[in-house]
């Protein structure tokens, strides 16, 4: 009854990830093949209907088997990051400006500089752990890089002028409504009106902040190399505070997210009311 239990909440577990993953592998082409083959060449059915049992049992166990489930977490891994990688290459490419793309160029081989002068004076085969998140350092450059571009795009794409004239005339139209139904509708746009007004202000923070923040990153680099130049022993270099970088970033991108669900919601609505003129994209 035990084991009953323990094969009956693994198969609770079952994902249908790792069945897909299962039924691509290139052994489980290949069982078929032969079994097609053996087939063909015994002019019966039989070795097929033997295939079918081995494929019902191969996709039920192969798929809760630990070792293969995290095999398949591995490549998917990989996957997001090449995937990851080939999209910010291309973002650079297509959509930064050649001054951004200078400034990524220029920090990627800084990066590399850095790597290389630890191991040119340390005599280290490997770099330390530290070392190897520069390249996610890198990574969190660009994005905020593209954020802060497309924030800029967007506060030179708002006329608050147009704003404010909707909302002088939301506020006459709820003063002069001529029932009460009439009156709150009004007044809830003169409410979004107001908060997007207000959100101005907070874009224009988050710009500052991001700015700070990619200043802070190449800063960072720069001390990196300067110390591994000049320092004297590796435990020396190992006291240097990369958690304090990390941290500020993750602080950073959490604003930005806040940020961005604020002013979507706000263009939702001036979309979904037909003030198709406030739209970043209209102006």
């Amino acid at each position: 009854m035990a084991d009953l239990a323990k094969y009956q909440k693994e198969f609770q577990r079952f994902n249908s990830k790792y069945v897909r993953e299962a039924f691509k592998e290139p052994v489980n082409f290949w069982g078929f093949a032969g079994f097609a083959v053996a087939a063909a060449w015994t002019v019966s059915i039989i070795p097929l209907f033997v295939a079918l049992i081995c494929e019902a049992v191969y996709l039920v166990f192969l798929p809760m088997v630990p070792a293969y489930r995290q095999l398949v977490n591995q490549r998917e891994k990989q996957r997001y990051l090449a995937s990851s990688r080939a999209y910010r290459e291309k973002l650079i490419r297509e959509e930064f400006s050649p001054r951004e793309r200078e400034a990524v160029d220029y920090l990627k081989w800084q990066k590399k500089n850095i790597q290389d002068n630890y191991k040119k004076f340390t005599g280290a085969r490997e770099l330390p752990s530290n070392l190897t998140s520069l390249e996610q350092r890198w990574e969190d450059f660009v994005d905020l890089l593209d954020v802060y571009r497309r924030r800029k795009k967007h506060l030179k794409s708002i006329n608050r002028q147009a704003v404010h004239n909707q909302l002088a005339q939301a506020y006459r139209a709820a003063e002069s409504a001529p029932d009460e139904k009439t009156r709150r509708i009004q007044q809830t746009n003169v409410e979004i009106l107001k908060r997007r007004i207000a959100s101005f202000d907070e874009i224009e923070n988050s710009v500052k902040l991001v700015e700070g923040q990619l200043q802070s990153i190449e800063n960072f680099f720069g001390y990196l190399n300067d110390e591994i130049v000049t320092m004297s022993t590796p435990e020396k270099f190992s006291l240097l505070d990369f958690e304090q970088l990390s941290d500020s970033i993750a602080m950073t991108k959490q604003m930005l997210d806040e940020t961005a669900d604020s002013v979507g919601a706000l263009d939702a609505y001036n979309r979904s009311v037909g003030n198709y003129e406030l739209l970043p994209e209209n102006r």
